[in-house]
């Protein structure tokens, strides 16, 4: 809108805006009809038609009250000669005056026609010649000048009458002119109020003349101002008017551009590149590291004092979830606003863009950000420092990076962590801190300002005010509620408040419904400011009003901070790339520079070599490990159970009927889970051996916590499959249920593994003898050790119970009452006082160790014994019943080994090979895993040195297109 008495008020009259591809052309005041200009001169003061006017209407008014209204008076001494003669010069001068008119009006007829094609002529030949830039401008747009008709282009322009319409009325404007000045030279010369040009209105009036003259003096001043406002409106519309046609048609061209015409590789806006050094900086310094000086605007205010919907206007789009009074912003909000032929948005990290011409979008948009912040907010807290980044495009919009904070807050209430309070405050110091942040401070206007917080702390940031720009929101309530006015205007001087500033800036932003839209803020917006009497009265300047020219101030405050720094901060990064480097060929020089996530793949690709070295196991090795893990973990069930049991009835029908009975409640119960237990553990060793191998062969030791945590977590999710116990449990029971030995080799081989069965069994025993007994008088003799009282009974009763067994070498295998008696009093007679249950323990090892003596023999008797077992002869010396038990045991090993073994390599080892990889991809995808489990100062180094040549890069390529838009 055009300021009363401003520059633009004066010379509105000669300024043609014309619009073409966004670009202005401003019409020289010599290119103007000749009738024109010679107006313009008239009433502009200027007698000199080769100098433009540079003078204000008020400057003007100034120099027309400083004209002479009346002739002056004669000297004393001339009889009044000499005014006649100066009265009878200005009668001559009007008639000249009035011919020259018809020079004048004979030369416009005459050159009109003449005037208008050369002024044509002139202006095509100030249009730039664009042939030598073809290149840069896009096929398709000489296709679409060439699809415009130019008399349809024509006919939509506005007509000479309604220009016309639009420029003020001269002749009146001439005649207000002329009443102001002698209404003016008359005040100054103490004169009445008006005093006519023509001698026949010379006479005096009186007092009741003057007084209604003086009313009518102020009427027309009103009516003059009120015409001139008039007029700027009318400018200001027309101005608008053709702003929206500019806006459309570049839109126009843009979605042209977007729809592929010309198959150009489009390169990314300078403000892409900015914000994705941002973006970088933030993943490499969640903390915001000082060396981040990179200049951006942080928006801060008091909650509920209007930021979001600042931010809104400035984007053109409700893009903020909102709520009533309650703490909506969690977390800073990055927002890359730039110009596009659709208005949309995007989030960094996501390819889905929300059209924000449909409310369906918009809502969309809003729960992903809210959604976004809440899972940003760690447990037990309010607000988050986590950065969420949105980008904005749309036509017209003013490219900007700005950073939405939550809101500061007087007061923990119900809900909130403790700390709340605190922690906004940090997060808004740490982005205020950046010597080169924009701080758009937001106010509320309809408050009392003594209430305000955020403006204390902008001062202590910023106390110069050298990168501040204050915003009061709400102006439309503060104007209603505030009695005084120039309260407002204090504000806005920067007078009230001890911050200081670069700018201040009064708002709109809606009436305070969540479901206006943008244009419709925009026009109540407008409407108020047309309105108010803050700018009728001159308590607010129009370059200060409006979200419009709050968000251009804010554009080209933040690019001019942006070119005065990003040199220096690229330099900054330069430097700190050669010490990064510097200490990595002094620390690490043989090796490369592999960054957290290269190394990851690395490990992974290892460790996926060793799951695939478990099939190339060989099956004979499967089956001794597993043979041999089975007898460890069964024997003693066996020999314990089952053999010695059966073998101490001293009847073959008992025994085979015994083990027969035994051997299916085994098979039934225990057999098959402990055969797959077995097989589970041999699986996890042979993985963590393999591992363990390849860490031997020159492997990096900084795996080493990440291979433990996958060999870990995959042996948690790995589930054996329940089917195959059911099956295992057959083949087990048929294999028991066998008892045909078919050949020598099989005889000798049971022999064998009895024998080494007895034998362990029967070490195993004499070392529980010894150790109840003491030490034997070798010990005693050369180690000087003693027995216990305790080991001193033990052994009496050990001597006693071994006279009974020689004295009854068939001995059954438990001890009766009586002997038991005759035993602690034989014992009693030699000074020994012995407990019953001792005895009965003592004899129960002793026992032990004298059957499997004899069976022992007796094995070694049945290495003969194979002819009499074929041919079913009945010696009771060479029934060898124990040894088929034992082949018995040994087939049912042999045949569960292979079971195993079959399953591992088919089955299993490939299902832990999937959960492997399956535990690789997800630890991939966990990024504080990989923090977690890959650390060192070499990680850190090469990380750095890796973000630090990204952002270097990135900053260089952005300097070189700012150089280039310059």
């Amino acid at each position: 809108m055009l300021r009363v008495g401003s520059k633009a008020a004066c010379m509105a009259c000669r300024n043609l805006v014309s619009t073409n591809m966004g670009v202005r052309f401003r019409v020289p005041l010599q290119k103007l009809h000749p009738l024109s200009r010679a107006i313009h001169h008239r009433y502009s003061g200027n007698t000199n038609p080769q100098r433009p006017p540079h003078r204000t209407a008020a400057r003007y008014f100034t120099s027309m009250s400083r004209l002479p209204m009346r002739p002056p008076k004669p000297p004393p001494g001339s009889g009044g000669r000499g005014h006649q003669q100066q009265r009878n010069f200005w009668v001559a001068r009007l008639a000249a005056r009035l011919l020259r008119l018809r020079y004048i009006l004979l030369g416009s007829a005459v050159g009109g026609g003449y005037t208008a094609k050369k002024t044509y002529e002139e202006w095509k030949d100030m249009l730039p010649d664009f042939s030598e830039y073809n290149w840069v401008i896009p096929d398709f747009v000489w296709e679409l000048s060439e699809q415009i008709d130019l008399d349809k282009l024509a006919k939509a322009l506005p007509e000479m009458e309604e220009i016309a319409k639009l420029l003020p009325d001269f002749d009146k404007i001439g005649e207000n002119f002329t009443f102001l000045k002698s209404l003016l030279s008359s005040e100054t010369s103490g004169d009445p109020p008006l005093k006519a040009t023509d001698s026949s209105a010379a006479a005096t009036q009186d007092g009741s003349d003057k007084q209604y003259k003086k009313s009518s003096d102020k009427e027309k001043i009103d009516q003059l101002q009120e015409e001139l406002l008039r007029t700027q409106l009318k400018y200001q519309r027309m101005l608008e008017r053709l702003e929206k046609e500019n806006k459309e048609l570049r839109k126009v061209v843009l979605q042209k551009d977007d729809k592929g015409i010309h198959q150009r590789k489009v390169k990314k806006s300078l403000i892409d590149l900015y914000s994705e050094v941002l973006d970088i900086l933030s993943d490499y310094d969640a903390n915001y590291n000082t060396q981040d000086h990179l200049p951006r605007v942080v928006v801060v205010g008091d909650q509920s004092a209007g930021k979001t919907s600042v931010l809104e206007m400035i984007a053109q789009a409700r893009i903020f979830p909102r709520g009533s009074g309650e703490m909506m912003t969690r977390s800073p909000v990055k927002v890359t606003l730039s110009e596009g032929p659709h208005h949309v948005a995007l989030f960094k990290d996501s390819g889905r863009e929300f059209d924000l011409t449909k409310e369906e979008d918009l809502a969309a948009l809003r729960r992903e950000i809210e959604l976004r912040m809440r899972k940003s907010v760690k447990e037990g807290q309010t607000v988050s420092s986590e950065t969420i980044s949105l980008s904005v495009k749309g036509p017209g919009i003013q490219r900007m990076v700005l950073v939405d904070l939550p809101g500061v807050i007087s007061t923990v209430t119900a809900g909130m962590a403790t700390d709340t309070k605190e922690t906004i405050f940090s997060i808004s110091k740490a982005y205020m801190q950046n010597p080169n942040a924009i701080i758009l401070c937001i106010q509320d206007g309809s408050v009392d300002a003594e209430r305000s917080i955020v403006t204390d702390l902008v001062s202590q940031m910023d106390p110069q005010g050298k990168r501040t720009i204050f915003v009061l929101t709400k102006v439309d309530l503060a104007e209603k509620n505030l009695a005084s006015p120039s309260r407002i205007q204090q504000i806005v001087e920067g007078k009230l408040f001890p911050m200081k500033a670069l700018g201040y800036f009064a708002v709109v932003t809606g009436k305070g419904s969540s479901g206006e839209s943008i244009d419709s803020i925009k026009d109540y917006e407008e409407d108020f400011f047309q309105n108010s009497r803050l700018l009728r009265d001159g308590m607010l300047k129009h370059h200060q009003v409006t979200t419009k020219n709050l968000s251009l101030a804010v554009s080209d405050c933040f690019w001019k901070m942006v070119r005065e720094s990003v040199e220096q901060q690229a330099d900054v990064f330069k430097a700190s790339r050669f010490n990064l480097e510097t200490e990595w060929k002094n620390n690490y020089p043989r090796l490369r520079e592999l960054d957290r996530n290269e190394l990851y793949e690395k490990a992974k690709n290892e460790i996926l070599d060793e799951v695939i070295s478990l099939s190339q196991v060989t099956p004979q090795h499967w089956e001794s490990i597993l043979q041999k893990k089975l007898w460890e973990r069964v024997s003693t069930h066996v020999i314990e159970n089952i053999y010695l049991p059966a073998a101490q009835t001293m009847d073959s029908g008992t025994f085979n009927t015994t083990v027969d009975i035994k051997l299916k409640q085994w098979t039934d119960k225990q057999l098959p889970h402990k055969a797959l237990e077995v097989a589970w553990e041999t699986l996890q060793e042979e993985f963590a051996r393999f591992m363990a191998e390849y860490k031997g062969k020159d492997q990096d030791d900084i795996f080493d916590k990440l291979k433990e945590a996958v060999k870990d977590e995959s042996i948690k999710r790995h589930k054996w499959n329940e089917r195959a116990m059911d099956s295992l449990r057959v083949i087990q029971h048929n294999a028991l249920e066998d008892r045909s030995i078919t050949d020598k080799p099989q005889w000798d081989a049971a022999i064998q593994f009895m024998e080494e069965t007895l034998q362990s069994r029967l070490k195993d025993t004499e070392s529980v003898i010894r150790d109840m007994v003491g030490p034997g008088w070798r010990q005693r003799w050369f180690n000087w050790i003693n027995r216990t009282p305790d080991q001193h009974i033990r052994n009496e009763t050990k001597n006693e119970l071994e006279r009974l067994l020689k004295l009854h070498d068939e001995h059954t295998a438990y001890l009766a009452n009586d002997e038991v008696t005759t035993v602690r009093k034989n014992l009693e007679a030699r000074g020994v006082e012995v407990d019953p249950v001792l005895i009965k323990d003592t004899w129960h090892q002793l026992y032990r160790r004298h059957f499997l003596q004899k069976a022992l023999s007796h094995c070694n008797l049945c290495k003969r014994g194979f002819y009499y077992y074929q041919r079913h002869f009945v010696d009771s010396e060479l029934e060898c019943n124990d040894v088929v038990l034992f082949w018995r045991i040994q087939r049912m090993l042999v045949i569960t080994a292979n079971t195993l073994r079959q399953q591992l390599t088919n089955t299993e080892v490939r299902r832990l090979e999937k959960n492997v990889k399956e535990v690789l991809d997800d630890f991939g995808e966990d990024m504080e895993k990989k923090t977690h489990l890959i650390t060192g100062r070499r990680v850190q180094l090469a990380e750095d040195l890796k973000k630090v040549r990204e952002i270097q890069e990135k900053l260089e390529a952005f300097i070189e297109a700012l150089h280039k838009e310059k």
